[in-house]
């Protein structure tokens, strides 16, 4: 039935969108993570992409996480000679984690989460409707 079909779409775009919130949480959780060791490498920004994937039961496209990896933009130096961190000038490396961008990445995956569920809702009233005038 291609009702099933639908929320099955919808369930796995619900699930690419709480992969997507996770990696922006971990983002934001580590935001201000600098290294432990002298002129260490900070934590570095984690990126997410999606891709189409032909599901061979269904017969259709679906979304699936294609790959997690990281941003590889520069990290900002900041004086700080205090820090473990700190290589041999007194600079530490900062996370290249920007809350400003990790908040519209969450704001869009809330919207695109809420979408699909709103679309899951609404399969579910067209089979609960169905089956009401089946009997």
């Amino acid at each position: 039935m291609d009702l099933d079909k639908a929320m099955t779409i919808s369930a796995r775009g619900m699930d690419a969108q709480t992969a997507r919130l996770r990696v922006i949480a971990e983002n934001m959780a580590n935001q201000d993570s600098t290294g432990s060791t002298p002129g260490a490498a900070a934590y570095r920004r984690k990126t997410i992409t999606f891709e189409n994937r032909m599901d061979q039961s269904l017969g259709v496209s679906t979304v699936q996480v294609k790959h997690i990896g990281t941003d590889p933009g520069e990290q900002q130096l900041r004086y700080d000679p205090s820090n473990p961190a700190a290589n041999k000038d007194g600079y530490v490396k900062q996370p290249n984690v920007n809350s400003f961008v990790e908040v519209m990445d969450m704001r869009e995956a809330e919207r695109s989460y809420s979408a699909n569920l709103s679309v899951m809702q609404a399969t579910r009233d067209m089979l609960t409707r169905t089956l009401q005038m089946l009997k």
